[in-house]
């Protein structure tokens, strides 16, 4: 296993970082904020483009959109009939955008300043924080025009209706007709897309609600809440949750979920997995979080793996080849092989002071968001095997590559221990 592998640095931004979302093969968008209060600090996006100088990746910034006093905790992207559009959560209401490409000069794009979407005069900062990242003005410019972008604001609907309404998660199924929502009263909300017009409720959870996530297939969709249950959906109907199911920890401490994801099965078309994180209930002794992988069909549970701390993020490749996971305390990063959960990638306080002052003890900051760059198409990361992004409050986007086979170290995890839960128990 490769330890402590960090590429670096990819860009700072002036404020805290909730969201993370992939709009093509070498571009990012970043989202969050400092909320509602007036502290100065700003909300809204920021699009990087992201290139590789032949050593390291870098990324230049594209654009930056404001959001006024809206913070954006949430947002989910798909490319619906070669259109771009963006929801994101804003308090209660889901505010719908449309990301219009336009072709500009590159000349342009490489002057010392720009304007934003909403008419803020800002100067284009060299992408680096370190000496590892080599400087914009150096990095190579081969074509005459660049691809930019354009935030405009569409229909926003209020989709949660607690007594103090907030919607937590969005997101946008595979083929762009169907959005689903969760928020603080429990109830998972189905929308046509991009119409956004309310098609169901979908009523099992009794509290607030952490996470959703579309099958690979949009025929399933899987919700996690406070409440300890992931259930499982059919997508077409309202009917009860196919499949209700609760983390089953090795010591018989009670554990909630904290993130869940599908994944396809790479040499098995139309079939796909189900991932969750989950953290102990109780907050007393050494936290250490679970990393699990189920059949969503049965719901049967075939591995688990222990961490040494709790968990905060969680993403799977789009060919469904790996998982990456970020921690809640350390600002660390993982990366498993899908099907095993092996790990096959750790790096150590990526996130948080603990990077910055390198010693024992330092705390980091929890990983808010992670992405893959996408492994199809005409993949970015074709120099490694993989690489994956990550955010977090520190407001920094950072990359982190996988070396080719051949390239790294693998070390197995210990033994399983038979019999539990009818899975695989590993410990990291």
């Amino acid at each position: 296993m490769s330890r402590n592998r960090c590429d670096g640095l990819l860009a700072k931004v002036d404020f805290p970082l909730y969201t993370l979302q992939t709009l093509t093969n070498r571009h990012v968008l970043v989202a969050g904020g400092g909320g509602a209060s007036n502290t100065g600090v700003a909300n809204g996006f920021e699009i990087f483009e992201l290139s590789h100088n032949g050593t390291r990746f870098v990324a230049e910034e594209v654009m930056r959109y404001e959001t006024g006093p809206n913070v954006v905790m949430t947002c989910s992207v798909q490319n619906v009939q070669n259109r771009i559009y963006l929801a994101a959560g804003q308090e209660s209401h889901c505010q719908l955008y449309k990301v219009n490409v336009k072709m500009v000069d590159a000349a342009e794009m490489r002057r010392g300043s720009f304007r934003a979407e909403n008419g803020l005069v800002r100067r284009r900062r060299t992408i680096s924080e370190n000496d590892n990242i080599s400087k914009m003005e150096n990095h190579n410019h081969t074509t005459d025009k660049r691809m930019s972008f354009e935030i405009r604001p569409c229909d926003s609907i209020q989709t949660d209706f607690g007594t103090d309404p907030l919607q937590r998660v969005v997101t946008i199924s595979h083929d762009g007709k169907l959005m689903a929502t969760g928020g603080v009263d429990g109830k998972v909300r189905v929308w046509s897309f991009p119409k956004m017009q309310l098609l169901f409720e979908l009523q099992g959870h009794k509290k607030e609600l952490d996470d959703l996530d579309f099958s690979p297939c949009d025929s399933r969709l899987v919700s996690i809440a406070k409440d300890g249950q992931a259930l499982v959906w059919d997508t077409k109907t309202k009917k009860p949750p196919l499949l209700s199911l609760t983390c089953q920890p090795p010591n018989g401490t009670k554990y909630l979920f904290r993130r869940c994801k599908f994944g396809d099965i790479e040499d098995r078309k139309g079939e796909y997995r189900m991932f969750t994180i989950a953290n102990p209930l109780t907050r007393s002794g050494k936290q250490k979080g679970l990393v699990q992988l189920w059949e969503p069909t049965s719901g049967q549970l075939r591995k688990t793996v222990v961490v040494m701390e709790s968990l905060s993020a969680l993403a799977v490749r789009d060919d469904g080849r790996f998982v990456g996971v970020g921690t809640m305390f350390s600002g660390s990063v993982d990366i498993y092989i899908a099907f095993s959960l092996q790990r096959v990638l750790h790096v150590a306080g990526a996130h948080g002071m603990f990077r910055v002052l390198h010693v024992a003890g330092a705390h980091g900051m929890f990983v808010t968001g992670l992405q893959w760059l996408r492994a199809r198409g005409a993949p970015l990361s074709a120099r490694s095997e993989a690489a994956l992004l990550s955010i977090s409050v520190d407001n920094r986007l950072v990359v982190h590559t996988l070396p080719c086979p051949g390239e790294r170290h693998v070390t197995h995890a210990r033994t399983p221990k038979a019999g539990f839960g009818g899975g695989q128990l590993f410990f990291v």
